[in-house]
């Protein structure tokens, strides 16, 4: 992780910023295991636990500014080395790979704590993905993956577990590209092709 931003640290379940436009997580089936990943204070996961009492909801975040604990599993540390015990049927990151140093390594990471039938879905730039001779390798890449990408939305979503690879390895980032289309400062990553 190389930057996180305040965005993150209030959002709610509903509203602007809320699940709702990545996820009905309420339509869950009973006993579904959530986890939300960059998820602020986590105040969104615990108005669905209020909600949803029946659901296994983890959120982690590099910061640890935590709103309490409640019903939510919170556990600070980085995305991008925290690793789970558990499998999940959903996995979230509502605007937090913005601030990723190594995005494309994160999306693999989250989609492969799926379970075999679960989804994961985020809001991701691909404009923050940098590669040798531009970005028109990476959306092929994706898909061919099993990844959807809704470029109008930068959303991305899978569903299934996925163990495979990219092709492409993880340079570094600037954590001083400046603002992406949140109007947040946001993180740049860099990749070289790995074949």
């Amino acid at each position: 992780m190389v930057a996180n931003n305040a965005m993150n640290r209030d959002r709610r379940l509903a509203g602007r910023d809320g699940y709702s436009r990545l996820f009905d997580v309420l339509a869950l089936r009973p006993g579904a295991r959530w986890l939300d990943l960059c998820c602020g204070s986590g105040r969104a996961l615990l108005d669905a636990a209020v909600i949803r009492p029946d659901l296994d909801i983890t959120g982690v975040d590099l910061v640890g500014y935590f709103a309490a604990a409640g019903p939510v599993r919170f556990v600070t540390a980085s995305v991008t080395a925290w690793r789970p015990a558990n499998r999940f049927d959903l996995v979230t990151c509502v605007h937090g790979l913005h601030y990723v140093g190594d995005k494309l390594g994160a999306l693999l990471r989250a989609a492969s704590w799926l379970s075999d039938g679960g989804v994961f879905v985020a809001d991701f730039d691909a404009s923050g993905v940098r590669l040798p001779g531009g970005a028109r390798r990476l959306l092929p890449a994706l898909r061919a993956a099993g990844f959807s990408y809704d470029s109008r939305a930068r959303r991305i979503r899978r569903e299934g577990r996925f163990t495979g690879t990219l092709p492409f390895r993880y340079l570094g980032a600037d954590d001083r590209a400046g603002r992406n289309y949140t109007g947040q400062p946001a993180v740049r990553s860099y990749y070289e092709s790995a074949l």
